[in-house]
């Protein structure tokens, strides 16, 4: 649990920095940014060794969405496309669900491919659930495909289960998993997940790696939330079990202020313990920043992480409602 994968990352020969750098934190369901104040954000990011970056075709409208955002992007920084590894989630729509059928996917990949306009290529592109209707087998030789056509350079999965990556693995080489993985999720490494990925050499993406923003510290009662962030809706910043959540974040913070890091830091830390790249996202110039330098945590740090990961066990489903059953799929 607590071992650094020793060899550099790679997707597809690419090396990957020390941390991803999460596209979610520049757009809905986070607070919307002015592109050019975004593009700050991206470019601080890959300068300081971010250069995962993950973005989905439904974060946003289907006139602005991330696609928009990197075109935006790198029609101004051409010369950043060669340096970033950009992971693409599609074939899904919010209100009606995953779409795997090879018609579905082929579409939300040339709707992506049409988007970005030539100026970066798509090293991997990940269905962002598995269709229930559809065996993955016939997604992932879909997207087998597109690879085989140049559409897009490798094949993502986001929220499987370790069944679900070994049938896909056993069709076409998979090249990132993405999964939900922090202190306040480390079910994928008791669930076979992280081992199986590990077994494959298959890289972990770890999204909400600061609990969707609790680990910032900042959160301390639900009333930090403006009134109309989606956070008030999920299960684990409900009032009925917030502040027997909010314990692990105020034990993470003890360790922090001992090491002089931020608790986001030490969040962050563990996550990269795990073998796996961090993908946090931020509206904030100053935490981008801090979230490319995540703590160098020792044998004794994370003996006391797992301690309260023990102890303190958390409350409340990530998503509730039909998200929730579409999770490790």
């Amino acid at each position: 649990m607590s071992t650094i994968r020793a060899a550099p990352i790679t997707i597809d020969g690419k090396a990957v920095g020390h941390v991803g750098f999460g596209m979610l934190g520049l757009s809905i369901p986070w607070a919307p940014v002015d592109y050019p104040v975004a593009v700050n954000l991206m470019k601080t990011a890959l300068d300081q060794g971010a250069n995962l970056w993950n973005g989905g075709i439904h974060y946003g409208t289907p006139q602005a969405n991330s696609l928009h955002l990197l075109k935006y992007y790198f029609d101004k920084y051409p010369e950043d496309a060669s340096r970033v590894v950009l992971s693409i989630k599609g074939a899904y729509d919010g209100k009606v669900g995953p779409d795997g059928s090879p018609d579905g996917i082929r579409a939300s990949v040339d709707e992506a491919v049409k988007v970005l306009g030539g100026t970066k290529t798509i090293d991997v592109f990940e269905c962002a659930r598995v269709d229930p209707k559809v065996p993955i087998e016939t997604s992932v030789k879909a997207l087998a495909e597109l690879v085989k056509e140049g559409k897009i350079g490798g094949i993502g999965l986001s929220e499987v289960s370790a069944e679900t990556i070994r049938k896909s693995h056993a069709i076409h080489a998979i090249s990132l998993v993405e999964i939900e993985l922090s202190l306040f999720t480390p079910d994928p490494l008791k669930n076979d997940i992280a081992d199986t990925c590990r077994e494959l050499g298959i890289p972990i993406a770890a999204y909400c790696p600061i609990g969707r923003g609790l680990l910032t510290g900042k959160i301390r009662t639900p009333d930090d939330l403006e009134q109309d962030d989606f956070r008030r809706g999920l299960p684990r910043f409900q009032l009925g079990v917030f502040a027997q959540n909010f314990k692990l974040v105020e034990a993470v913070e003890r360790i922090g202020k001992d090491k002089g890091v931020t608790t986001a830091q030490v969040a962050l830390g563990w996550v990269c313990r795990q073998g796996a790249i961090p993908i946090p996202g931020s509206t904030n110039l100053e935490r981008v920043a801090e979230n490319c330098n995540p703590a160098s945590l020792t044998d004794g740090d994370m003996a006391a992480l797992h301690n309260i990961l023990d102890t303190l066990p958390i409350s409340g489903e990530r998503y509730g409602g039909v998200h929730e059953k579409l999770l490790n799929a």
